[in-house]
């Protein structure tokens, strides 16, 4: 051991490391650094219009597109106003979920990573953080690839002979021409992944601006082609009976799948938030007004390839676009070319609030002291580029498929922390002791793992796991697909009252009898174990927070300016 000390091999390993709080015991320097923990002031710079801005820029996305358009495609098919009505009622409880898991963040200026330790423990909380780090990484890859579509488009707009590119793939999934564009998208997106997360929100700003105009002019452009809007919306859906009703519910649901990743995660943005107010009207609002307008227009648009081409409708815009340039004129293809770009730049965006950022974030928890959101970021991404997303996107129905498997796992993870944040503890939470490996710590339960937590999250993913072996083509009970098609709600719904239930009957500690936000105290906290005696770090602070003092105070009220 002394040698390896005395090598460079310790000396280029300690290079790596990132800096950390002095002061830290080893144990500590596995559970934070810079980017773990509670955002000071200082970068609290989102307000409510960077939250609306977010929001905007996040809905005009292609992912959002298909997810709405994919529902009036297949033999299943609903109408135009049928899908729409399942993405107004899908996002809706989509942005109910986002503010719930948005506030802990909001108040308490802590991220995902971390406000897992309460419900699942110290250490605990590395499985479900991993689970939403990997399924990132794969995210990462499959809107990369459809951005890499939007490459695809962008150049057969200046050559048309990018087409015929030779392939030399051996894969009957995708070819050459379609892997180069994927790879100079993930290529040029490496920049955008370099920049902290409290400045990327001009990132989201010029996308907010830039993509909803295009969109609005792939919209009009569509129905001049259609030969006006009246054909579109005659168009009557092919379900009908018991069928239509489940096809909505599967509409309803892919919507709400869409957001599971950003539902357990918002808090990696909202700790980013001045005040909770500041991020719990703009999200309630933008999003369900946000993803419906875009879902408005990406459902017309696919409807209206059924009556410009005639047959199945077009569910993936971009092969929509692909056809608009088959004999198009010197115009036709500027157009296509702004419109591919706009969404170019939308999945850059989406790529890096919803999964770089997210996956950096969770591997900075798995690794702190040599992994900050940077270069987890980097991770995610290299991750991105090995894997095969078009697989993934091969069909609607693999498409779908996805998005629910994906919802699964993560509605268990939100059921457990919703419910130990506003049912279990009341919205009390100890901050410091969330950094801490002590096995008196209240967060540490068994070995830092909470067994409640865990039992409730595998309770979750029980109940859906019968139907989800039937929905990659095994044959089931028909009770398990109906209930596999409310999996969001099953997997959160059992997950939360078998966590309140063994709660009940086995307290934890570190909890509220009445509701008790202290968020309000955090300025720059130490959480060296020698720093016992103050959150803030300063002496003499007159809004000093004292861990010991507080909880001799018994319940604070909370400052009405900040609801």
């Amino acid at each position: 051991m002394d040698r390896f000390r005395q090598s460079k091999a310790k000396y280029y390993v300690d290079k790596l490391a990132v800096p950390a709080e002095p002061g830290l015991t080893n144990a500590q320097l596995m559970l934070t650094n810079h980017d773990l923990k509670p955002v000071e002031p200082e970068r609290r710079q989102w307000g409510p219009w960077n939250f609306v801005g977010f929001w905007i820029a996040d809905s005009f996305n292609i992912n959002t597109w298909m997810i709405s358009s994919s529902m009036i495609s297949g033999d299943d098919g609903i109408s135009w106003w049928q899908s729409w009505l399942c993405v107004w009622i899908g996002y809706s409880i989509a942005a109910v979920f986002i503010c719930l898991t948005g506030r802990i963040g909001a108040t308490y200026h802590i991220s995902f990573p971390v406000v897992c330790r309460s419900s699942f423990g110290i250490w605990g909380s590395l499985w479900p953080v991993f689970n939403r780090a990997a399924m990132a990484c794969i995210w990462y890859g499959v809107q990369a690839w459809i951005g890499g579509e939007c490459v695809t488009l962008m150049l057969r707009s200046i050559w048309s002979s990018y087409t015929d590119l030779p392939n030399t793939f051996p894969s009957q999934s995708t070819n050459t021409r379609d892997y180069v564009s994927f790879f100079l998208f993930w290529f040029f997106s490496l920049p955008a992944i370099w920049f902290p997360v409290h400045k990327i929100r001009h990132l989201f700003t010029v996308k907010a601006y830039f993509v909803p105009a295009a969109g609005v002019t792939f919209f009009i452009w569509a129905i001049l082609k259609a030969h006006g809007i009246g054909p579109i919306v005659k168009q009557g859906g092919k379900a009908t009976g018991s069928a239509l009703g489940w096809a909505m519910v599967k509409g309803i649901m892919s919507s709400i799948a869409n957001f599971a990743t950003l539902i357990v995660n918002d808090p990696d943005f909202a700790r980013f938030a001045r005040k909770p107010k500041d991020a719990f009207l703009p999200q309630l609002l933008t999003i369900p007004i946000g993803f419906a307008v875009t879902s408005f227009i990406g459902i017309i648009v696919s409807s209206s390839s059924a009556v410009i081409y005639g047959g199945t409708p077009v569910w993936n815009p971009l092969d929509l676009l692909g056809r608009f340039l088959d004999g198009a004129n010197s115009g036709e293809r500027f157009g296509v070319f702004i419109i591919s770009a706009a969404f170019a730049l939308a999945q850059l965006g989406t790529n890096i609030a919803a999964n770089s950022v997210s996956a950096g974030t969770d591997m900075t928890a798995l690794l702190p002291r040599y992994l900050d959101i940077r270069r987890g970021g980097y991770i995610c991404a290299i991750v991105g580029l090995v894997m095969c997303p078009w697989n993934l996107l091969s069909s609607s129905n693999n498409f779908t498929t996805y998005l629910s498997a994906y919802s699964v796992f993560l509605s268990s993870i939100a059921g457990v922390m919703i419910c130990d944040y506003y049912i279990v503890r009341k919205g009390y939470l100890q901050i410091r002791d969330l950094y801490s490996a002590r096995p008196s710590a209240p967060y540490y339960f068994t070995f830092g793992f909470h067994w409640r937590g865990y039992t409730a999250y595998i309770c979750g993913i029980l109940i859906n796991i019968v139907g989800f072996v039937g929905a990659i083509g095994k044959k089931v009970p028909a009770g398990a697909t109906y209930l596999y098609n409310l999996n969001f709600f099953c997997g959160f719904i059992v997950a939360s009252i078998t966590y309140y239930l063994l709660c009940r009957f086995f307290p934890i500690p570190a909890t509220s009898d009445t509701w008790m936000e202290v968020g309000d105290e955090i300025r720059n906290p130490s959480v060296a174990y020698g720093a016992d005696d103050e959150i803030d770090g300063s002496e003499g602070s007159p809004d000093r927070y004292t861990a010991k003092g507080d909880e001799e105070k018994g319940v604070r009220e909370r400052k009405m300016e900040n609801f």
